[in-house]
């Protein structure tokens, strides 16, 4: 698996973990590398959740109010812990990650949507993230 799809299961960890109990973005990292197996874990893949995590929570109020605005009947506290950060960090990186293709966001929120939701959240995943992406101008 490559250093950027850990990352973003680790960020979507630390996100659920942050949710359920209130603390540090650090000690939610810590505890979300110190689940798995993982006995060596990459510069890179450390830098790139700490982003996101960072940034989904530094910016968390816009995110939550463009996904609030394109689901459609939905509203965020209905929706199931593991979605609702799924689409925090698809959009985080859809709207202020310029240097993430569109299609990558999309395609690795889906993938932690099947690999951590349920059945039905790689399709909610794709189909909201998508209308917010052009919302967003994204091509």
């Amino acid at each position: 698996m490559g250093a950027r799809r850990t990352a973003r299961e680790r960020a979507l960890q630390a996100l659920y973990q942050l949710e359920m109990t209130p603390g540090s973005v650090h000690d939610a990292l810590e505890s979300a590398w110190a689940a798995t197996e993982e006995s060596h874990r990459e510069a890179e893949a450390v830098k790139f959740a700490r982003e996101l995590v960072d940034g989904v929570m530094g910016n968390r109020a816009e995110i939550d109010r463009l996904i609030e605005q394109h689901s459609h009947n939905w509203r965020l506290d209905r929706m199931s812990r593991i979605d609702r950060n799924v689409l925090r960090l698809g959009v985080f990186e859809l709207k202020y990650r310029p240097d993430i293709p569109k299609k990558v966001s999309l395609n690795e929120a889906v993938e932690l949507g099947k690999n951590f939701g349920t059945e039905e959240s790689s399709a909610f995943v794709n189909g909201l993230l998508d209308r917010v992406a052009a919302a967003l101008g994204k091509q």
